[in-house]
């Protein structure tokens, strides 16, 4: 599509069936797997949200907006997609201006674990580094020219991870129009105001290819990595190239580019940090 779309074709507003699935998910509770020892922690989403949110204010960090995207998004905005939901992507709209903030965020994601310990357990003793050890799955720092962003993936042996991800600038937010979509969650208690919008553009588009199973994209060039293992995944999940002469250019694309990242990968040091 043209990157002069009517911006307000971004957005468009949860409708009753949608806002309870969404309650729903935000009210499950997710076993968070603690390594060794450690205890299971027993997260729901909307309880993490709101505690990360709360305890980043009071470190004087603007939270703009948080945002749920990926599959649990569209499974939120239509259950009979196929593709179903793993893992919990929470999007937290910040600043991250330098590497202080990058630690920090870190930080106060570490400290709220410890809202979650169980009971009885000697939260004093439990340092920063040793909740990191046993509760993240995984730590991703990405600071450059176009992305300034971090992720904080915490453990799920279903693979069900809930992941949180801070974003200052983000260049590319989507690789397929049907993994698009984000729900605005900043009235997360007043559920009648919660709205979603698709960054790829055409909130109306980007639905009618999620109900009709469609592959559909953009800018390819802009895809991290090519997007290749989310084309092969849809493409299991019963979807459908919306034209199949434009993905016969697309596959050749997104096969070099995946190469290309790999190749890059081995090469050089990638900016993911252990931030210990």
């Amino acid at each position: 599509l043209s990157s002069t779309l009517d911006p307000s074709r971004r957005f468009c507003v949860l409708s009753w069936d949608q806002v309870q699935r969404l309650d729903s998910i935000l009210g499950e509770a997710i076993p968070i797997h603690g390594r060794g020892n450690f205890p299971t922690l027993s997260v729901q989403p909307r309880q993490i949200v709101q505690v990360v949110r709360a305890r980043l204010q009071e470190k004087g960090v603007c939270v703009k907006d948080v945002r749920l995207n990926g599959s649990a998004a569209s499974h939120v905005l239509h259950q009979d997609s196929g593709r179903g939901y793993k893992d919990l992507d929470l999007i937290f709209g910040v600043s991250l201006k330098d590497d202080q903030a990058f630690r920090l965020v870190k930080d106060v994601v570490l400290d709220c674990l410890l809202d979650f310990l169980p009971l009885g357990v000697c939260k004093e003793r439990i340092s920063a580094l040793t909740l990191k050890e046993a509760y993240v799955q995984k730590l991703v720092k990405v600071c450059n020219d176009t992305d300034r962003w971090s992720l904080i993936s915490l453990s799920n042996n279903t693979g069900k991870n809930v992941e949180l991800k801070f974003v200052d600038s983000l260049r590319r937010q989507f690789e397929f129009s049907v993994d698009s979509f984000q729900i605005c969650l900043d009235s997360l208690l007043l559920f009648d105001r919660c709205s979603e919008t698709s960054v790829y553009g055409d909130f109306g588009a980007a639905i009618e290819h999620l109900c009709q199973r469609i592959i559909a994209t953009r800018s390819p060039e802009e895809i991290r990595g090519g997007g290749l293992l989310k084309y092969c995944h849809l493409l299991v999940r019963g979807f459908r190239p919306v034209s199949e002469s434009d993905m016969k250019q697309m596959q050749r694309y997104m096969s070099e580019e995946t190469v290309k990242k790999w190749t890059i990968n081995n090469n050089q040091k990638v900016a993911k940090c252990d931030w210990n």
